[in-house]
């Protein structure tokens, strides 16, 4: 009886050994369908040599095409889009014809932008008429790719444009993470009745992946114009933040330069300098005497000695619950300095906040929110010449509202994978220099 049974046993092993060869083909077949994939998405858009003529269409040999395949870090699979648009952001600036050198000590501009072109031209006409917009670089970040807001940058002429697209932007997934997906949950559906994915915030709302795009944008752009551009990751000096919402006075970067120049003598302790004051309603004091604030959050500038502080609490930065990236700042970040964060400004506003309406309003002529349809705002004789003057004091505000210890913050940023998803940008171009996240 025992050899019947024992070659039984071999063929059932046999069978065994059989089903385990087809199940590891299967997996090795769908790895190399995959490879074949993305090898072939990335043919699409051929590498150009360093040695060639400049161009818009040349990047360089250098270009990582795939964030997410690189360095172990945990990013959403990308799609054509994501990876064409990562590509796009090796693109050198446009108008090298016209300006082919920056002025010394220059300070580099960006405008982040969404998608509201009435208020975006609004903002690049400002711009145009800025004393010595010519002589730096204007980095133009975009929460996804829209091609009416690509239109209006495309045509600007007076200065260089650098363009750069956020790859891994809600609106660049919109089938999946971190755009929307079949199986996310929904308002305050419950994960376990619904079978659906996601951790609601502290008040029991899931994540909105168009509210939650405003943080990612702002963290993925920090990162990315600190310490990912060739064209601004040597840049030691100050860069200017400013929204497709601000209108920009002319004498607006000459009065940054001033300021620039004046912190260290007449505020050490100041942070950055500002072109606006913290309450955007305000277009300031009018005094003869410079201004010692809150950090605002129009038309504001900082050095890469601020940004490596910020970037060491990206981990304070990414799990507090709060969708607005300049709360999360003023709540968490900035009091973690161990010291009150100051920014230096003039007397009288530089740039306004023209904004009525928000985040993903505005985006069409017959919904244009710019001052209930109008834009009308009288730029005085003096907003066009620098008007800050190097022998004033200084007035410190010491006493200002805030938001107080125990602050939890709005919510609208529950969701783990959004805080993982933030966390990574961290990592994106992490150095020894810039300190473990």
């Amino acid at each position: 009886m025992a050899v019947p049974y024992r070659k039984a046993r071999m063929k059932n092993l046999g069978f065994c050994r059989l089903i385990l060869i087809l199940v590891f083909g299967a997996v090795f077949l769908l790895l190399l369908l995959r490879a074949n994939t993305f090898k072939d998405l990335i043919s699409r858009y051929p590498f150009e040599s360093d040695e060639g003529e400049e161009s818009d269409e040349s990047f360089g040999s250098s270009y990582n095409y795939s964030l997410s395949s690189s360095k172990n870090l945990k990013l959403p699979w990308q799609n054509e889009l994501s990876i064409s648009l990562e590509k796009r952001n090796q693109m050198p600036p446009r108008n090298l014809d016209l300006y082919p050198k920056l002025a010394k000590n220059h300070i580099v501009i960006v405008l982040y932008v969404h998608n509201r072109p009435q208020y975006l031209r609004v903002a690049v006409d400002s711009l145009s008429r800025v004393t010595g917009i010519k002589e730096t670089l204007l980095v133009v970040s975009h929460d996804g790719y829209f091609e009416e807001m690509n239109k209006i940058v495309d045509n600007i002429k007076f200065c260089q444009v650098k363009q750069i697209f956020a790859p891994f932007s809600p609106h660049v997934f919109p089938n999946s993470f971190p755009g929307v997906s079949s199986s996310d949950c929904m308002d305050k559906d419950d994960p376990a009745e619904k079978k659906c994915q996601g951790t609601p915030d502290q008040y029991g709302n899931h994540r909105s992946p168009k509210i939650v795009s405003l943080k990612h944008h702002w963290w993925w752009m920090m990162n990315t114009v600190w310490d990912g551009l060739k064209e601004t990751s040597q840049h030691s000096g100050h860069i200017l933040f400013i929204e497709e919402d601000h209108f920009i006075f002319p004498n607006a970067y000459r009065n940054l330069q001033l300021l620039v120049k004046l912190k260290p003598k007449k505020c050490p302790d100041c942070y950055a300098a500002n072109l606006a004051p913290s309450d955007v309603k305000s277009r300031g004091e009018g005094w003869e005497s410079l201004i010692a604030e809150r950090m605002g959050n129009v038309g504001y500038s900082f050095n890469r000695t601020v940004w490596r502080m910020i970037h060491r609490k990206a981990k304070e930065f990414c799990s507090f619950d709060d969708y607005n990236w300049d709360i999360t700042m003023w709540a968490t970040v900035y009091p973690s300095f161990g010291s009150p964060v100051y920014s230096l400004r003039g007397p009288r506003t530089s740039a306004v906040h023209f904004g009525k309406c928000g985040l993903h309003q505005g985006q069409s002529e017959n919904a244009a929110c710019i001052d209930n349809g109008v834009f009308n705002f009288d730029v005085e004789e003096t907003d066009r010449v620098p008007n800050i003057k190097s022998d004033w004091g200084l007035h410190v505000y010491k006493h200002q509202s805030g938001y107080q210890a125990g602050f939890r913050g709005w919510g609208g940023w529950g969701d783990k994978r959004d805080l993982q998803l933030c966390l990574e940008f961290a990592k994106l171009y992490w150095t020894s220099e810039a300190g473990k996240v």
